[in-house]
């Protein structure tokens, strides 16, 4: 593949359809979930062997997708509904909690070398 192949099929997946899902209905409520797209790309090069032939090649592409939220229209009247990353709530307040504990511990050990 090619370094022109290659950013053909990266413009491909890079469009409005990956960040918004295809809209569900279900007993007159729609939905429309929504992603939050991001991608990356390579490259390479190459030169002149000693035989004085070419070589090299490169490439690479990524593209990843998270929740973000979802459209829901009921009635005529559009709500967002933003997703929660519950793993990242989680690990937050793991990393607030490890810091309150390292806190007290050394407030409790600087009042016990004052007395």
């Amino acid at each position: 593949m090619n370094v022109m192949e290659l950013l053909d099929k990266a413009r491909d997946h890079a469009t409005v359809r990956r960040a918004f899902g295809e809209p569900i209905t279900v007993d007159g409520v729609t939905v429309i979930p929504v992603a939050r797209i991001g991608g990356g790309g390579g490259g390479g090069g190459g030169g002149d062997r000693k035989d004085g032939a070419q070589a090299g090649s490169g490439g690479g592409f990524g593209v990843g997708a998270s929740p973000v939220g979802a459209y829901v229209i009921k009635d005529g009247e559009v709500r967002w509904h933003p997703a929660i990353d519950w793993n990242k709530f989680v690990v937050g307040s793991q990393i607030v909690a490890v810091v309150a504990l390292l806190v007290a511990r050394s407030i409790v050990r600087k009042r016990a070398r004052r007395s």
